[in-house]
């Protein structure tokens, strides 16, 4: 696959080495030359010297028949001409590398729709929902970096006496916008169909609005779910986006953050969280913001270095679990011995999104949920395939689903009753063994021919 990187970078460089590791044919373009050279003595890559954004250095790293376009610098307004121009002028895909927020607050403009590029990742948002991954049960929130975060994801465990158990899906009467995703228990995981029964015990998977799935979860839960309070060290760009992914009604969430102004800017955009001006290096400020009471410390400060200090002193104060983001890979031998339970390396994250991408044909993006038991796909739908003959309820399959539908600006959650036309978007979650199926359903007529 040709694969044109712009920024060489830390991303870009780390990046364009585990495509060379995977035998991708791959192009990184750069205006600093000492830059480029560092990464030709490193890798086996061809190098373009000029800058991302201008047609003459795009051109001449051959984006026209670039199957994928990765803008990936330290600026974000680069990243998004380079990446639309890279598109404008033949490029299959194009993603971009997104710091500033409002770049992806669709509600008040829509940079991607504008741009005409395919995605908008931002590497400390990626970080932050993997470390919510931690926190929350494992399951289904993959999905969230899908269908441009335009859907929720709950996980609920069925309660012996709860209204849900022993019933079958369908007789549930669940609300249009939500849907049952994933069952899971000790034995399987399982994509369920409308007669699959709900068992006590089992873990249920719910994708929809927040507010209807908060009404759903009653039927599986008959207590009232104790509240955990999540103490988070930094308030940068990371801590942000963790912040804001874990405002839910079981979540208690103390932000600490060392500079006045941040805080303040922090307490205006998350409302339900305690935001404290506290340096989360200092052992007596850790006290006096009660972590050792937290269940969940997490360490998300600028610095490695201050994230395991603080980490380890959260784990003194008695701190239930204690997660830490980590940037350099040395680092990762000594983290269990110090007390960290999770460690996220931001690398390694971007790392299995690009990865994701590199399905090719109409999957376009990809991610393994429930261990290695299912999967979420992003696929286009084109004309004449399969699945744009019926509505979802008519089509005929079993161990996979429609989640979401992407079409224009609008995200919603498929109902039985949607049918996908060419031009959208559908995220799909499927059981692996069913890959094949998937993929001929969504294959245009004559194309196996």
């Amino acid at each position: 696959m040709h694969i044109v990187v712009i920024g060489a970078g830390t991303v870009g460089t780390s990046i364009a080495e585990l495509l060379c590791f995977h035998r991708h044919n791959v192009v990184v373009v750069d205006s600093a030359r000492a830059a480029l050279d560092r990464v030709e003595e490193k890798l086996d890559v061809r190098t373009v010297h000029g800058s991302g954004c201008e047609a003459i250095p795009l051109f001449q790293a051959g984006v026209q028949s670039a199957e994928l376009v990765l803008a990936v610098t330290d600026r974000d307004e680069l990243n998004l001409v380079g990446a639309s121009l890279a598109k404008a002028m033949g490029a299959r895909r194009s993603v971009v590398r997104i710091f500033n927020p409002a770049y992806r607050d669709f509600s008040t403009f829509d940079y991607q729709r504008h741009f005409r590029v395919d995605r908008l990742l931002s590497l400390e948002q990626l970080t932050a929902l993997e470390l919510a991954r931690g926190i929350r049960a494992p399951g289904l929130l993959a999905i969230e970096n899908f269908a441009r975060g335009g859907v929720h994801v709950l996980e609920v465990a069925a309660e012996p006496d709860a209204k849900a158990v022993g019933k079958k899906l369908i007789d549930l009467a669940l609300p249009k916008q939500v849907r049952v995703g994933l069952i899971s228990n000790t034995q399987h995981t399982v994509i369920p169909g409308a007669d699959d029964r709900i068992a006590s015990g089992d873990h249920v998977t719910l994708i929809g609005q927040q507010k209807e799935l908060e009404d759903v979860r009653k039927l599986f839960e008959r207590k009232v779910r104790q509240r955990m309070d999540i103490i988070i060290a930094g308030g940068g760009e990371v801590g942000f986006h963790l912040a804001r992914a874990l405002q839910e009604e079981r979540f208690r969430i103390k932000l600490l953050e060392a500079d006045a102004a941040r805080c303040e800017h922090l307490a205006r955009l998350l409302p339900h969280v305690t935001v404290l001006n506290a340096d989360a290096t200092l052992r007596n400020e850790m006290e006096e913001a009660r972590v050792g009471a937290a269940d969940a410390f997490v360490a998300a400060t600028g610095r490695d270095e201050d994230n395991i200090i603080c980490g380890v002193e959260a784990r003194e104060l008695g701190a239930r679990q204690i997660l830490s983001v980590v940037r350099r890979p040395d680092y990762a031998n000594v983290l269990e011995k110090l007390g960290i339970d999770i460690a996220v390396s931001p690398r390694q994250v971007m790392a299995r999104e690009v990865l994701g991408m590199l399905a090719g044909g109409q999957v376009v993006a990809q991610s393994e949920i429930a261990g290695q038991d299912a999967a979420v796909w992003e696929v286009e739908v084109v004309a004449n395939s399969p699945i744009t003959r019926s509505t979802l309820r008519q089509l005929p399959h079993s161990g996979w689903l429609i989640a979401a539908i992407v079409r224009d600006e609008i995200v919603w959650v498929a109902s039985g009753d949607d049918q996908l036309k060419s031009g959208d978007t559908a995220v799909v979650l499927l059981q692996r063994d069913h890959g094949p199926e998937v993929l001929r359903m969504f294959e245009p007529a004559g194309a196996r021919s």
